[in-house]
C-alpha cells in the first residue's frame, strides 16, 4: 500500500470507506428566535451512559448551524424503517416542518411524532473545527416508541437491518 497519496486520491478513498459503513438515522432539531430547524444525520452517536451524552457532527453551513451554536437544547429523533420519508424530507426538503408531524416539545424544540425514540439533549459543547462542527449535549429528557427495525443509511440509500441466520 502506498504510504502517501494525493488529496483528492484520499477524499475519493474517504467516500467509498464510508459508503460501505452503514450507519443508523436520526433528525436533529433545534429552535432559534421561535423558528423550528433540522437535519438529518448520520453522525449521532453515544458518548458516555453516566452521565448520558451524546454526540453528533454537522457542517457549519447548513441551515441549522444558527440554530444549533446558538440554541441550549437539541433533539434528538431515531428513526425507523418506516421514517425513510421523514429522513428525506429533513435532508433536502425546504419545508421540513409543515404538517402535523411535530409539535413543540420541552424548552420550544420540535418534536417528532412516532418515532422509535427520542431525547432532549443540552448542549455542553461546540467545538468547530473547519467547515464541520461537533456538538456534545447532555440529556435532559427523552423517550421511546414503538419497538420496530432501525433506519439505516448505506451506500447511499436508505436501508433496513436483517438478523443473521446464526447466533454469536
Amino acid at each position: 500500500m502506498p504510504r502517501h497519496r494525493q488529496e483528492a486520491d484520499l477524499a475519493g478513498i474517504f467516500r467509498d470507506a464510508f459508503r460501505r459503513h452503514a450507519a443508523g438515522v436520526a433528525v436533529l432539531t433545534a429552535v432559534w428566535d421561535g423558528v423550528p430547524y433540522g437535519f438529518t444525520a448520520t453522525s449521532l452517536a453515544s458518548l458516555s451512559a453516566d452521565p448520558p451524552r451524546f454526540t453528533f457532527n454537522m457542517s457549519l453551513s447548513g441551515s441549522a448551524w444558527p440554530a444549533v451554536a446558538n440554541g441550549e437544547y437539541v433533539g434528538v429523533h431515531l428513526l425507523g424503517l418506516d421514517h425513510a420519508g421523514l429522513a428525506e424530507r429533513f435532508a433536502r426538503g425546504p419545508d421540513r416542518f409543515s404538517g402535523d408531524h411535530w409539535e413543540p416539545g420541552p424548552f420550544g424544540v420540535p418534536l417528532l411524532r412516532g418515532v422509535r425514540g427520542w431525547l432532549l439533549g443540552r448542549i455542553l459543547l461546540r467545538l468547530s473545527f473547519g467547515r464541520n462542527a461537533v456538538v456534545v449535549a447532555e440529556v435532559a429528557d427523552g423517550g421511546v416508541g414503538p419497538e420496530g427495525h432501525p433506519l439505516l443509511y448505506h451506500g447511499g440509500s436508505y436501508r433496513r437491518a436483517a438478523a443473521l441466520e446464526y447466533e454469536i
